[in-house]
This record gives structure tokens, C-alpha cells and sequence, in this order.
């Protein structure tokens, strides 16, 4: 029996109550569809007949005949008629651009039964890509971390690292930009994806995201139940999305993670020299991450110390065809050589214009929860996890600009268990990024609503992008049919780690 409506979910309500809700399905909008920007999808075709188009959105959903901003919706039309269902909108996370994500699934081989029931939508949110921008004025050093906090080695290292995300945030609020900023939320790109929808002329819509995505998704369908319709939440948030203790979980992720890994290189040690044992591995990297934070290599501008070895393994830890690479550059760092080439190059990041994703993502993030202000609570926390966690804790407890954030326009929205029983999370056991413990407590606040599979593999993303068919299988069959399993269960490792 589905619970009463909770006070969490009572409050979420309330604090959209003031907000007008003006899409209906009655209110298509005639869009001007046409070919998608050549750097939507980079590196990855479009599948034939994958459009694109902008669309009018309010800034202010509370002032919705105010000004307006630009979403970048993309659009691959089933082929299929007669078995055409509906909308099937898209998040690949981050937040991150989305708009040629649908191009990213069909490589990936989302499967046909899918392509033919469902038009796949993808959009940019706002903030981000082809969407109305936001900016920081982020320096390359500044973004060389992205979103993920350096490693501190004490409190000294948590005090500058507190001053450095002060600047950000200024820097945030003074940019020609800054305007725009409160009006940055998961709540809004939410309401803005309820805009497509009306737009696209449908009543529901299906949804498929991952990693923030997920957060995404359980937003919107707190928000907008009756117009849910098949919801698949891939590598889960927490409920609370992108805060800290989401930032502090990234430690438990890589602690669940880094067996695979240490297992890996002990297989290879003839190619790598890491060590004959998982042990011996894991003390190659301890031995690694305190050689480098006493003597950093320079490295393409950038200085290579413990802190950005210990990201890189962060980063590099998201499936197995990067296990390789990884052990690659381990074997480089312990011969004391930079490793080439080298992804976080300042030279790089400059050329790439990762300011832009990276001010979304801090405006969207920090907008969307509320984080600790006081320097003393992260003094604390990294003393904590550095001990709990001594992979990266001291990177996940560290501190975010969003303690310096200005206040945001509205709370943050409170995900509950009030609604259809139409979402399947789909988890893998090991994620490093979105780990297992924060997906438990989402299906906890989904309630029943919610079911999930997990799958016995290690990495980032389950579904297409996984070799798991059983949780693959899952929701295939869930998107097709609408059948969820009747309740949750594990799905036995793949033939191929990950």
C-alpha cells in the first residue's frame, strides 16, 4: 500500500505552490525544427533524422510572462508509427550538455524496441551548452579540479581551498551573467523539461537519466506525477542530489571501486610492475599519492602532485576501458615521468572553454541544495573522512563554492514517495560517483514508487552502457512494456568486469 503524503513532500509542494504551472498538453508549440549544431555530439554521428530546435522558456517560472530563455531541445522521431508511444526524454548527467545525447544512446545500442516506441528527446539545461549560458569567468586554474575538490593533506590546505571557492563565487555573482544565477536550479530545468513536453504536444513523458540525471528525474516527477508516465533513474544520487553529503560520498565510491582496479593491475603485473597482489597495489598508491604531494612532476603546465593523482584515479575509474590507461599512467608517475597525454593540461582547458560547463554545473548545483558555510565543519570533515576513506576523502569532504552562494529563490525540492509506481532504478554495486549507499537512501524516499535492480559490476552507468543484461533486460522491458520487476533484486556479475 503506497504511504500517505509525507510532510517532505507536503513542503516540496507548498514551495511550488506559488509557482503557476502553465503546461498542458493543449499548448503544442509550432517548433522550428532543423539540423542539429556540428558540436553537439562530438565524435559521435547523428542517427538519420535527429533534429534540432530552441525553444522559449520563462526565467522566472514565477513570473512566467517575464523574460525569457533559450533550451536547445534535440529530437529522433520514431520510425515506427504503429508502435509509437511517445516522448522518451533524456539526461546524461553532470549537469551537462544533452542535446546530442540521443546520438550517444543509439551508438551505444539502445535497443530498437526502444527507438520505435519513443521519440528520444535530448535538451541542454538551462545554464549550459546551447542553452542561454551562464558564466564565471573561470581561469584555467580554476577549473583545472572541475567540480570535484582538491585532495587536503590538513586543515591549512581546507582554509585555502575555502578562500579560492570564495573568489569563485563572487566571480559568479559579478559576471555578465550574474543576473541569471538565482534562477539556476534542478527545480527549473525540471519545469523546463515540463515546457518541452507541452510543446511536443504530449500529456506524459518517459524519462531515461543517469548520474545527476537521476536527481533530475525524481524532481520532475515529484513535481509533475500525472505527467509520468516510465521513469529509469541510472546510477543513483541521493535524494538530496549534488550537496555535500553527495560530495563526501564520492569517498565511499572510490573505496567500493578501487578493487577492481587494484585486482586488474595485480593481474597485469608484468605490463605494469604495480604490484603482485591487490595489497601491493593499494600501497603503490599510497607510496605514489605521498611521492607526489612531497615532489610534483610538471606536467604541461600543470603541477602533478598527490592531490590530481588521486582525481585522475577518481576520474579513471568509471569503467574498465579506462583500467588500461589508468595502470598506464601509474607505471609513468612510479619511473618518475609525466604522464602523456595529459587530460587535465592547462593548455587544454583553456582551448576546450570548460568554464562554461563548469559555471552551469556550480549554478545548478548550488542553487538546488544548501551547504555548510562554516570553514571549521569541512576542518572536520576532511580530518573525518581522511581516515574513513584514506583513497579520497579528503577530496570529497573538502569544500564547494556553494558555501559561499548567495540565496537561492526557492528551497530545495524534497523527492518523495506521493505518486504512480512508474520508476525502476537500475545500480550498480560498485559505482565511484553515484555509490550504492546514496541509491538506497533515493529508493528509501521513493518509497513505492520505486523499484531497483542492482547489478554485481563495478563502474559509472548500468543501462546501454553496461554488459549486465540482466539489469539491462530490466529496463528494456520496463520502457516497452511498462512491466518493473515485482520487487528489488541483484543481477549476478557480467561475463566482462567493468
Amino acid at each position: 500500500m503506497r504511504k500517505t503524503l509525507s510532510l517532505a513532500v507536503a513542503a516540496a509542494t507548498m514551495a511550488t505552490a506559488l509557482i503557476p504551472s502553465t503546461s498542458q498538453a493543449e499548448t503544442k508549440d509550432d517548433l522550428n525544427w532543423d539540423a542539429c549544431p556540428a558540436d553537439a555530439s562530438p565524435g559521435i554521428p547523428f542517427p538519420a533524422g535527429m533534429q534540432c530546435t530552441t525553444l522559449k522558456v520563462p526565467l522566472d517560472y514565477r513570473n512566467p510572462a517575464g523574460p525569457k530563455i533559450d533550451v536547445a531541445v534535440s529530437r529522433l522521431p520514431s520510425k515506427d508509427p504503429a508502435k509509437r508511444r511517445g516522448i522518451l526524454m533524456t539526461n546524461p548527467g553532470g549537469p551537462a550538455a544533452g542535446l546530442g545525447y540521443p546520438a550517444t544512446l543509439v551508438l551505444a545500442k539502445l535497443p530498437q524496441s526502444v527507438l520505435d516506441q519513443y521519440d528520444v528527446i535530448g535538451f541542454d539545461p538551462r545554464g549550459i551548452g546551447h542553452s542561454t549560458p551562464v558564466t564565471c569567468d573561470l581561469t584555467a586554474e580554476q577549473q583545472l579540479y572541475g567540480n570535484i575538490p582538491p585532495y587536503a593533506k590538513n586543515a591549512a590546505d581546507v582554509v585555502k581551498r575555502a578562500g579560492e571557492v570564495q573568489q569563485i563565487a563572487k566571480q559568479c555573482a559579478a559576471s555578465k551573467t550574474g543576473s541569471l544565477l538565482p534562477h539556476m536550479s534542478v527545480a527549473n530545468v525540471a519545469r523546463d523539461m515540463d515546457q518541452i513536453r507541452s510543446a511536443l504536444g504530449e500529456a506524459k513523458t518517459s524519462y531515461l537519466g543517469a548520474s545527476w540525471g537521476t536527481h533530475l528525474g525524481a524532481v520532475y516527477t515529484t513535481l509533475f506525477p500525472e505527467r509520468s508516465d516510465r521513469f529509469v533513474l541510472d546510477s543513483n544520487l541521493a535524494p538530496g542530489g549534488w550537496d555535500y553529503p553527495s560530495d563526501r560520498l564520492f569517498s565511499q565510491g572510490v573505496e567500493d571501486r578501487f578493487p577492481d582496479f587494484a585486482a586488474y593491475a595485480a593481474a597485469n603485473f608484468r605490463e605494469y610492475g604495480l604490484g603482485r597482489t591487490p595489497a601491493q597495489v593499494t600501497a603503490k598508491f599510497h607510496e605514489l599519492a605521498a611521492r607526489l604531494d612531497k615532489n610534483p612532476i610538471p606536467a604541461d603546465g600543470v603541477e602533478f602532485d598527490g592531490s590530481m593523482f588521486r582525481l585522475l584515479n577518481f576520474a579513471y575509474s568509471y569503467g574498465a576501458t579506462q583500467m588500461p590507461g589508468l595502470a598506464q599512467l601509474w607505471k609513468s608517475l612510479d619511473a618518475g615521468e609525466p604522464p602523456a597525454p595529459l587530460e587535465a593540461s592547462a593548455a587544454k582547458i583553456a582551448a576546450d572553454g570548460v568554464d562554461q560547463v563548469i559555471s552551469g554545473r556550480y549554478a545548478i548545483i548550488c542553487n538546488s541544495s544548501r551547504w555548510p558555510t562554516s570553514v571549521k565543519t569541512y576542518q572536520h570533515a576532511v580530518a573525518v573522512d581522511r581516515i574513513r576513506f584514506p583513497l579520497f576523502g579528503a577530496a570529497g569532504a573538502n569544500v564547494q563554492p556553494c558555501a559561499y552562494w548567495p540565496n537561492p529563490a526557492e528551497p530545495p525540492i524534497q523527492i518523495g514517495d506521493h505518486g504512480p509506481a512508474n520508476v525502476l532504478m537500475v545500480q550498480n554495486l560498485r559505482d565511484p560517483a553515484t555509490p550504492l549507499a546514496g541509491a538506497r537512501k533515493m529508493r528509501q524516499a521513493l518509497g513505492d514508487r520505486a523499484t531497483m535492480v542492482t547489478a554485481d559490476e563495478g563502474g559509472h552507468g548500468v543501462y546501454v552502457f553496461g554488459k549486465n543484461q540482466c539489469a539491462n533486460y530490466a529496463a528494456t522491458t520496463f520502457l516497452t512494456t511498462g512491466v518493473r520487476p515485482a520487487h528489488d533484486y541483484t543481477c549476478t556479475a557480467a561475463a566482462s568486469p567493468r
